[in-house]
């Protein structure tokens, strides 16, 4: 039962306080065990090593958490994600790529850019085809080429050399150990949120469907290129910072929109808040529970992923019988 639309706000207030609480346990906590309080001798491991890594955390994870709410929009299906029409696998294979062409001399943000570009506008071509709007032949585009990425990086695993296919695994499977800081990442997830929540009326109509959208004058085909981009480059985004990392914008926005209805005024602030604490935390017990070998924080989010979502679909169940 979502709350009652007078008690939304104070349910963002306490998402906040959950973020800054999870942001300071990430800096206190993690392999040499607790920093807290603060010494000098401290300030290396705290804000050299743990703050960038648990600022990475949390704008990947927002960012994920946004794209999967505007992927569910665009699809019209709860359970969506944006993984599906395989922004992701583009981006892996194209660092892939670049890791064995011996291309150190590119960042790797900008390889996993630019091949998560790449398969959007392959995606978006192909799933388009002829006649109007259907976001089964998207989906089923996305499906097919997400596959075909996955070909080619299975090859590109089996080419590759010993001495680099742990470094590759790790970052398929979502790696924040080299993740700096940079304000071109926190700017779009804070400048998207704020634009998608003051658009939130559009996105509430675009859930009721093409037709009722046209009615109320909604310019479909224009929001649904849209929708495609932005959740597209979301995702290019927050992979090319931290790799592949699921389930974050497929079970984030679905328990979001549990508690706080599907108005998304308030679904997206709030998703993009409960995201990035949700990544924060997993990533904290990373690098934590096998201290002090570090496991890939996609592993986590996986593990986290199934379990919730397996949960949500047995009380699904209940529900309707």
């Amino acid at each position: 039962m979502p709350i009652p639309g007078a008690y939304r706000s104070w349910f963002l207030l306490a998402l906040a306080i959950l973020l800054g609480s999870s942001l300071l346990f990430s800096l206190a906590f993690g392999s040499s065990g607790w920093l807290w309080p603060l010494d000098p001798a401290h300030h290396t491991i705290v804000f050299e090593l743990r703050w960038p890594r648990a600022v990475a955390a949390a704008i990947t994870g927002g960012l994920l958490a946004i794209a999967g709410a505007l992927m569910q929009v665009l699809l019209r299906n709860p359970l969506a994600d944006p993984y599906v029409l395989g922004v992701s696998g583009g981006a892996s294979a194209f660092v892939l790529t670049g890791f064995l062409l011996g291309l150190a001399w590119l960042p790797v943000p900008l390889l996993a850019f630019c091949g998560a570009c790449i398969s959007m506008a392959i995606v978006f071509v192909l799933g388009r085809g002829p006649g109007p709007w259907s976001s089964l032949r998207m989906l089923l585009t996305g499906v097919v080429i997400a596959a075909g990425w996955g070909a080619i990086i299975t090859l590109l695993l089996a080419l590759g050399p010993d001495r680099s296919l742990r470094g590759m695994l790790y970052w398929l499977m979502g790696d924040l150990s080299y993740a700096g800081l940079s304000a071109w990442w926190l700017l779009p997830m804070l400048g998207v949120t704020l634009i998608l929540a003051l658009r939130g009326r559009s996105l509430n109509i675009m859930t009721a469907g093409e037709t009722q959208a046209a009615l109320l004058g909604e310019n479909t085909q224009r929001r649904h290129l849209e929708l495609y981009l932005v959740a597209s480059l979301l995702t290019a985004l927050a992979v090319s910072i931290a790799g592949s990392i699921g389930f974050v914008g497929l079970v984030v926005p679905h328990l979001v929109r549990l508690i706080i209805s599907n108005d998304h005024r308030w679904l997206i602030p709030a998703s993009a808040l409960f995201g990035a604490s949700f990544l924060v935390l997993a990533d904290t017990l990373a690098r934590t529970v096998l201290s002090p070998r570090q496991l890939p924080v996609g592993v986590v989010t996986a593990i986290i992923g199934v379990v919730l979502f397996l949960i949500l679909l047995y009380r699904s169940g209940r529900h309707v019988a």
